[in-house]
């Protein structure tokens, strides 16, 4: 990673720097262990800066997970804002996709450890917010099917959910490319709900 130490930066131009830097240095070793030293050396300023800008590793933390979850959240919202259920389904699934394979390090950041008054967000936060935009989806097929739309969440979270787990397995096994990868889960997702009974019981 070059360092941009040599540049005179305004403030604004810093702060973006530590965060573009902070993000790569936290997805390759995690929050725990993540020192201060090591963004500040990574990005080639004194550790004071850091703590000028966000009062420490945790504040920068925060500000990273608020902007990926932000980006996250806007592009899988944006796919689903038209078109058909299914239409939507695909898009939804592929726009999360998308965001794993373009920015690696924000998914990783969002998915890995994180300081303990920050548990109970990232990714957990995204998933309940991406699930409750998406849920209109599942309402709309009960509706349609006569069924009760009061279960809609529960599968709403179970597609959120498959997701972000086949996009962390996808990143150590990238050898498909997302779209294809994309496609079978969308049909999965899909298939499951088309043939989905209305009362689902107990096997045997």
């Amino acid at each position: 990673m070059k360092s941009m130490a040599t540049k005179r930066l305004t403030a604004s131009q810093r702060r973006a720097q530590l965060i573009e830097v902070g993000r790569a240095v936290l997805a390759q070793h995690g929050y725990e262990a993540t020192s201060v030293e090591e963004i500040a050396r990574a990005a080639g300023v004194s550790k004071p800066i850091i703590y000028e800008h966000f009062g420490g590793k945790e504040g920068l933390f925060a500000v990273i997970v608020d902007r990926e979850m932000d980006l996250l959240v806007q592009r899988v919202a944006g796919s689903i804002s038209s078109g058909p259920p299914r239409a939507r389904f695909e898009a939804a699934v592929l726009a999360f996709l998308g965001y794993v394979a373009e920015r690696p390090d924000g998914f990783a950041v969002l998915t890995r450890d994180a300081p303990p008054s920050a548990r109970g967000s990232g990714m957990h936060s995204v998933i309940a917010d991406l699930a409750e935009r998406i849920r209109d989806i599942f309402e709309h097929e009960f509706s349609r099917l006569g069924w009760d739309t009061a279960v809609s969440p529960i599968y709403a979270h179970a597609l959120i959910g498959m997701v972000t787990l086949t996009g962390q397995w996808w990143m150590d096994n990238p050898e498909l490319s997302i779209n294809e990868v994309a496609r079978h889960l969308a049909a999965l997702g899909w298939m499951g709900l088309r043939h989905l009974p209305e009362d689902p019981q107990p096997i045997g």
